[in-house]
């Protein structure tokens, strides 16, 4: 993803995420820390998703629309903030084609684990990536401002 696909990311989150805005600049902030996590998916040479990771906090995972300001320094998990696949972009294999090359360069950066917190019933689909799902009471409340199934998941490398 280039700082030029930002309109085509934010209008793809408008259209997938409805329950879940966030403003721009998280975007395009997240594009600007971690270049090498984000990429921009398309089907028949039109964009229909986006992913956007980094590394990060392990059992930390940033709140919605919420800036990061900075990388960690010593992080210890490779988090994914956001997977977005329009309708007609879904069962064609992109969100797992994604998550491959995703894994396959958190492996390459030395993290032993992928983390992200699944949404809107994403679970089955993370579950089938590999994900577990990792109770941490302590994480319940900002899982909850998310919705009341949002569910911390990990995967081991």
């Amino acid at each position: 993803m280039q700082p030029h696909d930002l309109p085509t990311m934010i209008n793809l989150a408008e259209n997938v995420h409805e329950d879940y805005p966030e403003d721009d600049a998280i975007f395009a902030e997240r594009l600007a820390l971690y270049p090498q996590g984000c990429y921009l998916l398309s089907a028949g040479g039109e964009p229909c998703g986006y992913i956007l990771s980094h590394p990060w906090a392990y059992a930390k995972p940033p709140e919605l629309n919420c800036l990061l300001g900075e990388i960690p320094s010593a992080p210890d998990t490779y988090y994914i903030h956001d997977l977005a696949i329009l309708e007609r972009g879904r069962g064609l294999g992109a969100g797992a084609v994604i998550t491959d090359k995703i894994v396959a360069h958190a492996r390459s950066e030395g993290f032993d684990n992928i983390s992200l917190v699944a949404v809107g019933g994403s679970n089955p689909f993370w579950a089938a990536q590999g994900f577990g799902e990792v109770v941490i009471e302590a994480l319940t409340p900002k899982l909850r401002s998310y919705d009341d199934t949002a569910a911390f998941m990990v995967r081991q490398l």
